[in-house]
């Protein structure tokens, strides 16, 4: 039985099906995955996720009680659990990323959207059983007291409901997206807000990334459940249950990312990202195309500074890394074309014979990715909205020289603030002049921003998050 244990929806690993059958093993993508895959298997955390796809969903059938660590893969301590294709779409797809993605984040068109009817009220109850596969798997795989660590939007609901199965284990849950203001979170039904609400307050820590997002937690909690809420201790009392709020923020493994960063491959692309830019200067953006990270007025700010400032031309690219994210939603294939129609635009009105502008690439690749923070002299980072945004800080810590534009929406705005370029996200005009800032700032300033944003960004690497939540359970 197991003493530590982490829930996500998605793992460290992924698994594709190759055209002769066979299994091939990745590193999982995302921001949560990214920060913890390495420390969970260091500190033999048994990690529980779903099987996101038909190569995922493959290995689980050879995997004995689906724990493919059993099974022979080196993934760490690790168990997937297969659940019906219909009820994960509807739990991922409709509620998780189309309802409260789309909450948290305050991405909706209000005149137009949400729209809460039966067809939801359907899609709820698969979001309740997705939970309860979760809630069941941790309860037969926790040790007595163990500790659980329930992680993000798509797991509200599994704290409460694993505390019905087990109320010896000690529960968290951590939200690593921002949390709307009561106002906005009442859009959702009524009965569905508390269910959420309830949900987390399930858990003895409920963890943030920053004091805004844990803040608004606790006006919803007020708000919505009339709970009783005490900001000084961070702490709220409902229905005879006390939970703790804390305010962890995650930066990243400095030493483990550069280690990574010098391998043969991240060293191969650059060579040839090189050969293709030559000795322009660089701006680099990496982000999945996703509605909050706002690539679009990202690149209509790059068309408005090469607008304005024509010495520029030819000695300036942006390499703009948008890669693919939840196509099975309309709204992200739609965003995804706008993204590349803008890219074409800017082409179309700038390439010369010798000059290529923007190079736009939309197919993932972590190596590259790498390869381009080291290259960076400039970091564009204007999310609308986001829960901390670890492509702010990593990049700084690859590369040499980087200026770092960043929005003050993202979450890491709070701990780099002080030694980055800060933009309204909404302001086109605002960030061009912040990226040709960026560009022509004196080195002395740029290198003293960039020890500073070095130093914040590695101040709360992953092992230090794991182990303030583990602290906080006792």
């Amino acid at each position: 039985m197991n003493s530590i244990l982490l829930a996500s929806n998605r793992g460290p690993v992924s698994f594709t099906v190759s055209e002769d059958g066979d299994l091939t093993m990745k590193r999982g993508g995302g921001g949560l995955v990214s920060g913890l895959s390495g420390v969970a298997k260091d500190e033999g955390v048994l990690w529980v996720c779903a099987a996101l796809s038909d190569g995922d969903r493959g290995a689980v059938r050879q995997a004995p009680g689906g724990r493919l660590d059993h099974a022979g893969y080196e993934t760490g301590a690790l168990r997937m659990l297969e659940i019906a294709p219909a009820v994960f779409h509807r739990a991922y797809n409709s509620v998780a990323n189309s309802t409260l993605w789309f909450v948290n984040h305050l991405l909706y068109d209000i005149p137009n959207a949400p729209h809460f009817g039966t067809r939801f009220q359907r899609d709820w109850e698969s979001y309740r059983d997705y939970n309860g596969a979760f809630a069941l798997a941790l309860a037969e795989e926790a040790g007595h007291g163990a500790r659980v660590m329930v992680q993000d939007y798509h797991l509200t609901l599994t704290p409460a409901m694993l505390r019905a199965e087990r109320p010896d284990l000690r529960i968290a849950h951590f939200s690593h997206t921002p949390w709307a203001p009561p106002e906005y979170f009442s859009l959702l039904p009524d009965e569905v807000a508390g269910e959420v609400l309830e949900g987390i307050l399930g858990a003895d820590h409920a963890g943030f990334l920053t004091h805004r997002w844990a803040g608004a937690f606790m006006d919803c909690c007020e708000a919505v459940l009339g709970a009783r809420v005490n900001r000084v201790d961070r702490t709220i009392t409902h229905e005879g249950r006390v939970t703790r709020v804390g305010v962890h923020p995650l930066g990243v493994d400095g030493k483990a990312l550069w280690t990574r960063a010098g391998e043969p491959d991240v060293e191969s692309h650059m060579a040839a990202l090189r050969e293709q830019v030559g000795e322009r200067r660089l701006i680099v953006r990496i982000d999945r195309t996703e509605l909050s990270k706002n690539i679009v007025r990202g690149l209509l700010a790059y068309r408005e500074f090469l607008a304005a400032h024509p010495e520029w031309h030819g000695r300036v690219v942006h390499l703009a890394f948008a890669y693919p994210s939840r196509h099975d939603l309309p709204e992200y294939r739609e965003y995804t074309a706008s993204v590349q129609r803008c890219a074409q635009e800017i082409e179309d009105e700038y390439a010369t014979e010798d000059w290529d502008p923007l190079i736009l690439n939309v197919e993932d690749d972590y190596p590259r990715s790498l390869a381009a923070y080291r290259m960076a002299d400039v970091l564009l980072v204007n999310p609308i909205r986001d829960g901390m945004n670890l492509v702010a800080k990593e990049g700084p810590v690859l590369s040499p020289r980087c200026a770092l534009v960043l929005s003050r929406e993202a979450g890491a705005a709070a701990e780099l603030g002080p030694h980055a370029l800060m933009v309204n996200p909404y302001d086109i005009s605002g960030t061009a002049g912040a990226l040709h800032q960026a560009l022509v700032m004196p080195e002395e300033e740029r290198a003293r921003r960039r020890e500073g944003l070095e130093s914040a960004a590695t101040a709360l690497p992953p092992q230090k998050w794991l182990a303030a939540q583990l602290d906080a359970l006792g």
